[in-house]
């Protein structure tokens, strides 16, 4: 058995396919003598003949049968090494760092990883969380490889000349966290009277940085608290501290005890999108990246067809 080899593996199965010496030095491209010496060899090494000729073709004996079996799952288990081999050659390796603002950071990067890891398990990405004016900076320095960045109503205008941007516009927009035990809690959607006599945590960061204040709308609205990140700001909210404005990108992540509310409110216009910020010249697994997060953000709103 020790000098059975592929080849000869490969020709028992198609002479039994086709059921013929000849079937299967056409269908293998040998001609039909060098089949015959295959099987010889086949039959020399375990000691048994393979075939018994009938009037019409060739058909396995026992022991043929019995290597048959084998064969096939010799052959089918290479031919899925083989593809297996051939996928991981086509993969990317490699590390590149995704910066993104806070709740893009806690939401849509994750899930836009996790659709790589499958694909192209040798590429490792970090992620970096921070503002978005930290971003530009930090990716027109070469720190980042791609930048995820808010923008719209209540948000600069940042300066991305000479950058590669495609921006995602949001459906869902800014809403309101409430804890589970608040009165609101029990409705699916709110108005912003509802909000008038709110306490509200609002968020604090470093000079530029933008933050979220109470409901753009109201007038005179009173803060109770104040917190530099979205798990003090959410813990907060859950200890019943106050409410606080969350923007519908983290709605379907907020913390245990914490309920997230739309908010309907006819004097606040909304237009705000994502942008995925890269150089101009980007390498290959920037661009894969970027496609799995513009195909994790588009299932918060329409997909901007401008995009390059």
């Amino acid at each position: 058995m020790a000098d059975l080899t592929l080849l000869g593996l490969r020709v028992v199965v198609e002479v039994a396919r086709s059921g013929s010496f000849t079937g299967a030095a056409q269908a293998l491209g040998y001609t039909q003598s060098a089949i015959s010496r295959q099987i010889s060899a086949v039959e020399a090494a375990v000691g048994s003949p393979m075939f018994e000729r009938q009037a019409r073709g060739v058909r396995p004996t026992a022991a043929g049968e019995a290597l048959l079996r084998h064969a096939r799952r010799v052959l089918a288990q290479l031919e899925a090494a083989e593809r297996e081999m051939a996928g991981l050659r086509d993969q990317l390796a490699g590390h590149l760092t995704v910066s993104a603002y806070p709740t893009a950071a806690a939401s849509v990067v994750p899930r836009a990883i996790g659709r790589l890891r499958e694909q192209h398990p040798a590429l490792t990405v970090a992620v970096w969380e921070a503002s978005s004016p930290a971003q530009l900076l930090r990716l027109r320095a070469g720190g980042v490889d791609v930048a995820v960045m808010g923008s719209g109503t209540g948000l600069p205008d940042y300066d991305l000349d000479g950058l590669r941007v495609e921006a995602v516009p949001i459906r869902r927009g800014l809403g309101v966290a409430v804890g589970l035990d608040h009165p609101l809690a029990a409705r699916d959607e709110i108005e912003v009277a509802d909000l008038i006599d709110e306490a509200w945590i609002v968020g604090v960061g470093a000079e530029g940085e933008p933050q979220f204040g109470p409901w753009p709308s109201l007038e005179n609205p009173r803060i109770t608290g104040r917190a530099q990140g979205w798990p003090s700001r959410l813990g907060m909210v859950a200890a019943g501290i106050g409410v606080t404005v969350v923007p519908g990108l983290a709605a379907d992540i907020v913390p245990a005890g914490v309920k997230w509310l739309p908010v309907a409110d006819p004097d606040l216009v909304q237009r705000r999108a994502t942008l995925i910020v890269t150089p101009q010249a980007r390498s290959t697994a920037a661009s894969v990246v970027v496609r799995a997060l513009r195909d994790e953000l588009g299932k918060y709103g329409p997909p901007d067809r401008r995009h390059d």
